[in-house]
């Protein structure tokens, strides 16, 4: 047996006079099952739409690999824990799904890894499409939404760590120090150019120019003739390079805070990466560590959306996240459930004036649910309040009236208002002790917006509704992390930077959707319904659409190849 060039096997049988070409391509349909998951991989691919690939492709050269097959055998691979190029390359070449995916094309990983960084920013398009066709295939409906998310490692070393309160403390010290050793040089230079007692406006530009100018007036100066005058002039050299090294440690700062922005630290390795803690800690100490806050919206098991942030927490990300949404879809989820780390009032607020119904923890909702629970009747909320007049009453009997509001706003802007409400005499009250501990009268802080807001939310969340929801909330974005970590080893990113995580994501997502389709088929065939896999493919295959012609349809390239080959024999 020999394998010729033209992907045909050539077999010789014993006895006879003549050679019988068997083609590949029909072998290989065969061994392929009727319900594999890859068939339902190249059927769901061939319908989507990809003309936003075409721009990313000459019209003149050699004709490039098709990006639908480029696209299937990088999903393919997600879908069977493949993310390396190199993987996906010796699949390409022994595995009989990957070939019969491909059309015995075989790509190098180099290929592979440029076509998964040119499409960088349309594979999220295509996402987007993919989960459109599950809403009208009935697997989802796009109106319910739970949201959830987890701390994912980026590639960064985790000891590259950079802190803002450090860069900010040591960037004073060397302002300090320029501020001194302008001073020991020229006390009518250093006057004349520092513009503020504090230093603030020097910058590397300012100061190398400074350093220039001592240095082109140390030139102009006769030579010095005595030891004395020799030493001061060695010293004037000595702290006019201490100055240009200011000046670059200076610029290296500044750079830094740039990098920074709103964030409280970055990785040396991964500028885009934040160090959080994460929930896997080998070490067991709370230990930060590089890394990006996924945040993803399920229905049904199936990602509806996803969004990667910077922000370690997750109340400032859901604002954001509801507005991807609304740009993907054109429309938002009538039905948000989320736990306890989304329960802001700026969250809250958004979602009412969205028009969205918020099933959404707050902080204390687990501890009201218990049994047992029992407020803490000093806490101001079991103080009685009369809304009529605005005052409380304390356990003593004596109202506290307002005296005025406490503004406070949040990182992402939002501004919150407390009113605060004080006592009239606490001095020698018998149950100051347990009331409070502080010097003088009482005062409480509340936030009626922010009381009535969870008041809404623990009518909905002990609703008949609102249990189904929390009980199903466990078993959707958390067994979407539980698979995506445990089941499809996906722990941790494997490229640098925002743009291309959000790229790998992507193609997981869609990897992850499709085996999740294939999966809800299968189960659905197994128990009698008539959802079979055949039928989802015949649906895909009629409303395929041809694509331009720069790309070469591998597919009949290959049968072309072995028809030649076959008559050539």
């Amino acid at each position: 047996m020999v394998y010729n060039k033209l992907n045909v096997y050539k077999v010789t049988l014993s006895g006879l006079q003549s050679q019988t070409n068997v083609t590949f391509s029909a072998a290989l349909d065969k061994d392929i099952a009727e319900n594999d998951p890859v068939r339902v991989v190249d059927a769901v691919i061939d319908s989507l739409r990809l003309d936003n690939f075409k721009k990313l492709y000459k019209e003149r050269g050699r004709s490039p690999y098709h990006p639908k097959m480029m696209l299937k055998a990088v999903i393919y691979g997600y879908m069977n824990n493949l993310y390396s190029c190199r993987k996906i390359e010796t699949a390409l070449k022994r595995d009989i799904h990957f070939i019969w995916l491909a059309g015995y094309e075989q790509p190098d990983f180099n290929t592979i890894n440029r076509f998964r960084n040119r499409v960088k920013e349309e594979i999220n398009q295509v996402f987007t499409q993919l989960v459109i066709v599950l809403a009208e295939k009935g697997f989802i409906t796009l109106d319910v939404e739970y949201i959830d998310g987890t701390k994912i490692e980026s590639k960064a070393n985790k000891y590259t760590f950079v802190w803002k309160k450090t860069t900010e403390k040591n960037r004073e010290k060397l302002i300090s120090k320029i501020n001194a050793l302008l001073e020991q040089i020229d006390e009518t230079i250093a006057q004349e150019n520092a513009e503020q007692e504090n230093g603030q406006s020097f910058t590397p530009a300012n100061l190398k120019n400074i350093a220039e100018e001592l240095n082109r007036n140390l030139e102009n100066e006769a030579e010095p003739e005595t030891k004395e005058q020799k030493e001061k002039r060695k010293e004037r050299k000595k702290q006019i390079k201490q100055l240009r090294k200011h000046a670059d440690k200076l610029g290296e700062y500044d750079n830094k805070l740039e990098i920074l922005g709103d964030r409280n630290s970055y990785s040396k390795t991964d500028h885009d990466a934040t160090f959080m803690r994460m929930k896997e800690d080998a070490m067991n100490n709370g230990q930060t560590k590089p890394g990006y806050n996924l945040q993803i919206g399920t229905e049904n098991q199936f990602i509806l959306d996803f969004g990667l942030f910077q922000t370690p927490g997750d109340p400032l990300t859901m604002i954001s996240f509801f507005n991807s949404f609304l740009d993907r879809y054109d429309k938002l989820p009538q039905t948000c459930i989320a736990d306890s780390g989304y329960g802001s009032e700026e969250n809250y607020r958004f979602m009412e004036e969205a028009g969205v119904e918020a099933f959404v923890k707050y902080n204390w909702f687990h501890r009201e649910q218990r049994m047992h629970y029992e407020p803490n009747p000093f806490s101001p909320q079991a103080l009685y309040y009369n809304a009529e007049d605005d005052y409380y009453v304390c356990p003593m009997g004596q109202h506290m009236e307002r005296i005025g509001t406490a503004r406070t706003k949040t990182e992402s802007g939002y501004i919150t208002e407390s009113a605060r409400y004080k006592a009239q005499r606490c001095e020698g009250c018998p149950l100051r002790g347990s009331c409070f501990k502080a010097k003088g009268d009482r005062i409480i802080e509340v936030n009626h917006r922010l009381n009535e807001y969870r008041r809404k939310a623990r009518e909905r969340l002990t609703s008949e509704e609102g249990v189904k929801h929390r009980g199903r909330r466990c078993i959707e974005p958390e067994a979407v992390f539980g698979q995506m970590k445990y089941d499809m080893a996906y722990k941790r990113f494997r490229h640098v930077g925002m743009s291309k995580v959000k790229m790998d994501f992507a193609f997981f997502a869609i990897a992850f959707n499709l085996k999740k389709m294939c999966s809800k088929i299968a189960q659905q065939a197994k128990n009698g319904g008539k959802s079979p896999q055949s039928g989802l493919i015949l649906h895909f295959c009629r409303i395929s659409r041809l694509e331009n012609r720069i790309f070469r349809d591998y597919r009949q390239k290959t049968a072309d190849s072995v028809l030649s080959n076959s008559q050539a024999a």
